[in-house]
């Protein structure tokens, strides 16, 4: 299974968020207004940072309302201070200014390492870079945390909820859950468990190897299991059912067994968690992340490529041949603002006033919407959600060969673990993500993409 974002909530100290108005909801058939015009990865509506890492451009108001998705950058990412870690209710868009983005509470350990912190009354950490990946090699050096109801993970996620899985289930130390999506849409049969040694005690690197045409999941430099594209073509679609748009790096802790999460994700999960267990340190569960590389990959044959800075859509289809490498750069002046008016600042002086036509319209109600995803909720997760509109989404293509192919197509049905994002439509604020886009946060301070709702500190 794999829990799809989690962002959240976690250490030693927890400060509290208001929960900020009730937010309107996205989805299939349902985009965002124009007030709160960018969806997040909850299927929740708002502005600020909804409108950044995670927001869903098929959803939202316009293509223009997310802000652009900066390029990939080659990196070997030393996590041993949390300098480079910027909350999710700080951060503005500006890449250069911090490469991770956090929800929850992220703690450095001994100048060696980050731990993804998960406490009592949160639902974890979620750490997820500022650049995007359209095509790489990444690696990921940690250790998990352990027991019932306790998940550990290192994904790749787009926006539109491409995914690409290592998922460590807590109550089982000597596998790996290996697992992949296209556009949230749970298939059954994508999921493989890989062996490893001791996944607390021994330090592993799992790298996750992507091309335009093949995923190869490798720990420790083996390769343990290769999904070719071309066997992934959904005749229903028209589409390859493969993982193809630009996709952050995230890492998280979060709880799948809490008692308000779906019964298949708790069962998946190993299990309610103890809040008392034996394996809780310092008064929470922890994994401890190393480091992180990233090598970037060329885009693929025949991208359209007129800068070199952004990632956009171009079509609401929201496949690889929809992506367009752009020079436009959005920095929003505040949390209020939006990729559509990136100018809006409540706090502005008469001086300083936005420049967008429609900022003064905008502006005027962005006290009303809501800023931090998972502040107000990360939406509900149902063990019978279904995938949705991604049969008939758009335009029938995917990349320039879609209909070259006929491979056994993937089948889409009912989640039930978290709900991969795509039927999220809003629901108890209070509950943990659902296996969709992993992230866990807590009702309190910071959100990034994913169910939050708790006390977080990412």
């Amino acid at each position: 299974m794999v829990c799809s974002l989690v962002t959240a909530a976690v250490a030693a100290v927890l400060s509290t968020v208001a929960v900020a108005a009730e937010a309107a909801t996205c989805g299939p058939n349902q985009k965002c207004p124009e007030s709160a015009p960018c969806c997040s990865a909850y299927g929740q509506c708002g502005v600020g940072a909804y409108c950044l890492g995670g927001c869903d451009p098929k959803y939202s108001f316009s293509l223009n309302s997310c802000v652009p998705a900066p390029v990939c950058q080659s990196e070997d990412y030393q996590l041993n201070s949390l300098d480079d870690i910027a909350p999710i209710d700080e951060y503005l868009g500006d890449a250069s200014e911090a490469n991770w983005v956090a929800s929850g509470q992220p703690v450095a350990y001994n100048d060696e390492a980050v731990l993804l912190t998960m406490a009592p009354e949160t639902v974890g950490t979620l750490l997820a870079t500022t650049h995007y990946v359209w095509y790489g090699r990444i690696s990921a050096t940690l250790t998990t945390s352990q027991g019932a109801g306790v998940v550990t993970a290192f994904i790749m996620m787009s926006d539109v909820k491409d995914e690409i899985d290592f998922e460590f289930v807590g109550v089982d130390l000597e596998h790996a859950q290996s697992n992949f999506y296209s556009q949230g849409v749970t298939n059954y049969n994508n999921g493989a468990n890989l062996s490893v040694s001791n996944t607390v005690e021994n330090v592993h690197t799992y790298t996750i190897d992507w091309t335009p045409d093949a995923i190869t999941w490798i720990i420790d430099g083996d390769e343990m299991r290769t999904q070719k594209r071309e066997d992934t073509w959904n005749s229903t679609a028209n589409r390859f059912d493969f993982p193809q748009t630009p996709s952050r790096v995230m890492l998280s802790l979060w709880p799948a067994g809490l008692p308000s999460n779906g019964e298949g994700t708790i069962e998946w999960g190993g299990g309610l968690v103890d809040w008392n267990s034996e394996y809780m340190q310092n008064g929470y569960y922890y994994a401890m992340v190393n480091e992180v590389k990233v090598e970037c990959y060329d885009p693929p044959r025949g991208a359209n490529t007129t800068g070199d800075n952004s990632y956009v859509y171009n079509d609401y289809a929201a496949t690889n041949d929809t992506v367009a490498i752009v020079d436009r750069e959005v920095v929003l002046a505040s949390l209020h603002a939006t990729g559509d008016d990136p100018d809006i600042d409540p706090d502005a002086t008469d001086d300083d006033e936005p420049s967008s036509t429609s900022s003064s319209s905008s502006q005027s109600t962005s006290a009303e919407v809501n800023t931090v995803p998972g502040v107000s909720g990360a939406g509900a997760r149902s063990d019978e959600n279904s995938a949705s509109d991604d049969s008939d989404s758009g335009d029938s293509s995917d990349s320039g060969d879609s209909g070259n192919s006929a491979s056994p197509s993937s089948s889409s049905g009912g989640s039930s673990g978290f709900s991969q994002g795509d039927g999220s439509t809003g629901g108890d604020e209070n509950a943990a993500p659902g296996k969709p886009e992993r992230i866990l946060t807590g009702g309190s301070a910071v959100a990034i993409v994913v169910a939050l709702v708790g006390l977080l500190v990412l």
